[in-house]
């Protein structure tokens, strides 16, 4: 095992102590690619024979030093690979990583719902489902030639080949500057849609107003809902021209989350990330000649700089909105 899939469990508001996180990874190995808001990926090749550990040791020492020094905890899968440690990640918990030895990886996905897989969306996971494949071993069991004709010949490759526990990702060390993150956490596992919406509400408002302050556009958005058994689902979707709009950012966290298909999922927090940020002023921007559009636009100048004047609650989350 020579992977691990590390989640902080970071208090909300606390996003900044994510670099030094993950310089502490970098203490055992440089090649740590980033999984914001709170997650990362450590490669350890080197580091096993370094230390003289193995993964799961290392694992639990990342764990007493993020305790030691940040007070924050953490949880850990580690796998011979990138797709297995973060599989292995649903199965761990505070204090007990769970690593997957390379030759137990195909039992280890076997049980697991297609839908567990990374990539695999809700139609995907639907289409399998109606033909009787509903976990990942039956997905490996299924004819390369039948997944193909119901998932199309890239996907359906794709799919045979990681629940046959063959895994072609890597690390590839990344840094966390180029994005900016925001977690809404529930008191209390929440089923309501209707507030999952208002925290996708708070969530981009937080997110526009952050981008313009820096003067900074982002590219892509990224969802991430965390349930109350500690799984998460995350997907990402790029913006249809890079924008710090409040209510470009809102409509794309609303589609992002309609698209899961939840029903009475217990939700314990829901988190957006902006990705790919880059300087405003050279980005463009398609004129829509929509004088509603327009509005709002004014009144985010407004907002903003009434928060500049008097801090960030000066402006109620969802009054720009209404």
């Amino acid at each position: 095992m020579t992977i691990l899939c590390v989640r902080f469990q970071l208090p909300s508001g606390y996003e900044a102590a994510l670099p030094g996180l993950l310089g502490l990874i970098e203490d055992f190995t440089p090649v740590v690619e980033a999984l914001p808001p709170d997650g990362a990926l450590a490669d350890l090749r080197g580091a096993e024979r370094y230390f003289g550990r193995d993964a799961e040791e290392l694992a639990r020492l990342i764990r007493v030093r993020a305790l030691a020094l940040y007070g924050v905890d953490c949880v850990i899968g580690a796998g011979p690979g990138p797709l297995t440690a973060r599989l292995a990640l649903g199965a761990a918990a505070p204090g007990s990583p769970c690593a997957v030895p390379e030759d137990l990886v195909v039992d280890f996905l076997a049980e697991l719902p297609v839908g567990a897989l990374p990539g695999v969306g809700t139609a995907t996971a639907r289409t399998l489902r109606e033909y009787g494949l509903e976990t990942l071993g039956g997905v490996a069991c299924a004819p390369l030639s039948t997944l193909q004709r119901l998932v199309g010949a890239r996907t359906g490759r794709d799919l045979h080949e990681k629940a046959n526990g063959i895994d072609r990702g890597r690390v590839v060390p990344n840094a966390v500057a180029r994005s900016l993150a925001t977690e809404q956490t529930f008191p209390y596992d929440e089923l309501n849609p209707d507030r999952h919406r208002r925290a996708l509400l708070a969530g981009a408002e937080e997110l526009g107003s952050r981008l313009r302050a820096l003067e900074k556009v982002c590219r892509t958005l990224t969802l991430t809902v965390r349930y109350a058994d500690r799984s998460s689902t995350t997907r990402t979707r790029t913006l249809k021209e890079p924008t710090a709009h409040s209510p470009a950012l809102t409509a794309t966290a609303y589609a992002l989350y309609e698209a899961l298909g939840l029903q009475r999922a217990r939700v314990r927090a829901i988190a957006l990330r902006a990705e790919g940020l880059t300087p405003a002023d050279q980005a463009s921007h398609q004129l829509a000649f929509d004088p509603v559009d327009e509005k709002l636009r004014r009144i985010e100048e407004v907002a903003d700089r009434a928060r500049a004047k008097f801090g960030p609650h000066a402006v109620i989350p969802g009054t720009l909105a209404a």
